[in-house]
């Protein structure tokens, strides 16, 4: 016995079928009507000729429109507001054609209406609403029942608006869908108790006890720039009972202004900030880089590539791009090739500390800024190897600042580091030595605005803490961290490169910026929150282990030292430190001679020059630490 074949990969019904089954809607609406005008007559009663004209003239247009319009080939299961719209429209056209019809036989041809006028409406209005309610009801079928898993693991979506009942409906769309809503939470009081498509809205408080009572698998946020502390306090009581939280991506990142469940993603670590994000004024931005020739000094990495991805939204003449590693160069480039084709900008591979390539870089081009990214910032390494933290940070940056005074740079941008204060590691003291010469410099020759930003720790930048620990937990652990009570203030990729933009436009010159970034955070506390994120239980899935703090490293950053104070701005999360003012002079003829001792390739006496140069310098869990004891190596 043949019958309808459907597609075994997605049971997709042949449109012939729903042309078919459109068409005996059309024909049961048509007796239907004829039946109702007739008043349930004794068929035998019934014009047989007129009924063949009603049928013909009716179904003959219903077939021809549903052909020409395609409207039976949709897939049923799909079924959306758009489809219904085509139906109404193409049934409603047909309609108009038979009265038209009507009038032209009537008038021209026989004094007769083809179709009765009452019909003509009545079938309509039977057909159009058969054939959408049938549409719909084979789509809960399908979402109901047939594409229905045995075991639905529980959701929750917070948030009980617009995004809210748009993400249950996405959840239910799905073609894999695994997962049952079983109500919803919102903190509007007036929406408590109330239901939406037969959920219960419940309360916050009301959240802790579901998850008490049930196993959820999901928490789904859904809320329009939920706060920070909210979605953080949501996220504790979740990680309690091993519940994941995922959260609905903005709306301008839906696919054609549709919402995916594939695009509902996990709660990211930056939710723990434990502030609020900053963000910036684009416009102060935009205006300061019109036109602008711009250079970027450590282009290819994670501050320098974010930094140049936020520059090419802005109208700038052209940019320049700088970096000494060949490979994350050529990804860059691959990137901004896809997505930057009209800008004007080269790259090249060089190293900021040979001068005459720099020459060449800055008489070619003669940059209007200089975004000063290049940097070695990894401590253990730049304990080990002082020569090449001055050569780089200190000779780097010198030769930088001198061409920009030497071709008339407008402003020069240097990105520093929170453990430039009160430093105890050669990474630091080489970046504070930077820091003094630009400002210095800055101080003596107004020409050129010097400029520094200084930030904490980068959430996702390359070697940070966040890329380690996620490597760590995906394989497997032990989670390694130098000492249980260690903390570190945090900002995002996005943020502290918007911060260098900003600094860059409103500043006057020889300034150092630092962030209000909030509270810092506790190392051990972060990587508890990633395992359970992770969805592991720690001392069952995954460990711990402590190893002690590396050659140099502090136990709390500091942002300020103690001589130091801030300046209010016109933007509130954004100081300027008050800083030791240094002589150009004197300080230029101590960073020449540390310069000289690279090539001496004596580490002990470098230290001891960085020391003297600054003070405050004081190395711990060091061998340098003998330095400070008033030995000599």
């Amino acid at each position: 016995m043949k019958g309808i074949h459907l597609n075994n990969k997605n049971n997709t019904v042949p449109s012939w079928v729903i042309l078919f089954a459109d068409l005996l809607i059309v024909s049961f609406s048509i007796g239907l009507v004829m039946m109702l005008r007739m008043n349930f007559k004794n068929p035998a009663e019934f014009n047989y000729n007129e009924i063949i004209t009603i049928f013909g003239v009716t179904l003959g247009v219903r077939i021809i429109l549903f052909l020409v319009f395609k409207i039976h080939a949709s897939l049923l299961r799909y079924t959306g507001t758009k489809d219904i719209t085509r139906i109404f429209l193409v049934n409603f056209l047909g309609s108009v054609i038979i009265c038209i019809g009507n009038i032209v036989f009537y008038y021209f041809i026989n004094q007769k209406f083809l179709v009765p006028f009452s019909m003509v409406i009545l079938e309509f209005i039977v057909s159009t609403f058969m054939i959408i309610f049938y549409r719909l009801f084979t789509k809960i079928i399908y979402f109901e029942y047939i594409n229905t898993p045995k075991e639905k693991k529980d959701v929750i979506i917070y948030g009980a608006g617009e995004l809210g009942f748009t993400t249950k409906r996405s959840i239910y769309q799905d073609i894999s869908n695994k997962y049952n809503v079983i109500g919803f939470v919102d903190d509007d009081p007036k929406k408590v108790g109330k239901k939406i498509d037969n959920l219960t809205i419940y309360s916050f408080k009301d959240l802790k006890k579901l998850l008490e009572r049930k196993s959820i698998a999901h928490v789904i946020i859904a809320i329009k720039d939920l706060s920070l502390a909210k979605s953080s306090q949501i996220t504790e009581m979740c990680l309690e009972y091993k519940t994941k939280v995922l959260v609905v991506p903005p709306v301008d990142r839906w696919i054609n202004g549709q919402l995916s469940f594939k695009q509902i993603k996990k709660i990211k670590i930056e939710e723990f900030l434990e502030r609020e994000p900053i963000h910036l004024d684009g416009h102060v931005v935009r205006k300061d880089l019109l036109n602008k020739t711009i250079l970027i000094t450590g282009a290819a990495g994670s501050i320098g590539s974010e930094i140049v991805h936020q520059v090419m939204k802005y109208d700038f003449k052209h940019l320049i791009l700088i970096d000494n590693a060949e490979s994350p160069m050529f990804y860059l480039e691959m990137s901004l090739s896809d997505s930057y084709q009209r800008k004007s900008y080269e790259s090249y591979i060089g190293d900021i500390c040979d001068k005459t390539f720099m020459e060449n870089i800055f008489q070619k081009y003669k940059p209007d800024v200089v975004y000063h990214a290049a940097a070695y910032k990894h401590v253990p390494l730049m304990e080990k190897n002082p020569m090449q933290a001055v050569k780089v940070n200190i000779l780097g940056t010198k030769v930088l600042a001198d061409l920009s005074v030497k071709y008339d740079v407008k402003k020069f941008i240097m990105i520093s580091t929170d453990k430039a204060v009160n430093p105890t590691n050669v990474m630091g003291a080489s970046k504070r030595i930077a820091e003094i010469y630009v400002q210095s410099f800055g101080e003596k020759y107004d020409k050129c605005k010097f400029i520094t930003t200084r930030f904490g720790n980068v959430l996702g930048s390359n070697g940070s803490i966040v890329p380690i620990l996620k490597k760590q937990i995906d394989e497997g652990g032990p989670i390694t961290i130098t000492h249980p009570e260690i903390t570190r203030y945090f900002m995002t990729i996005s943020e502290a490169c918007e911060l260098v933009l900003h600094a860059g436009a409103m500043s006057n010159g020889s300034e150092i910026y630092i962030f209000d970034m909030g509270s810092s955070i506790k190392i051990l506390n972060l990587a508890k929150k990633m395992i359970l994120l992770s969805g592991l239980e720690l001392g069952k899935d995954i460990q711990i282990v402590f190893t002690g703090l590396r050659p140099g490293e502090k136990l709390h950053e500091e942002l300020l030292n103690n001589n130091e104070n801030t300046i209010v701005t016109k933007h509130q999360k954004i100081k300027i430190a008050k800083v030791i003012k240094y002589d150009f002079d004197l300080i230029k003829t101590d960073i020449d001679k540390l310069i000289e001792m690279i090539y001496e390739e004596n580490d002990f006496a470098i230290v001891k020059k960085m020391k003297k140069i600054i003070p405050e310098f004081k190395s711990q869990n060091s061998v340098y630490m003998t330095l400070d004891n008033g030995h000599d190596e």
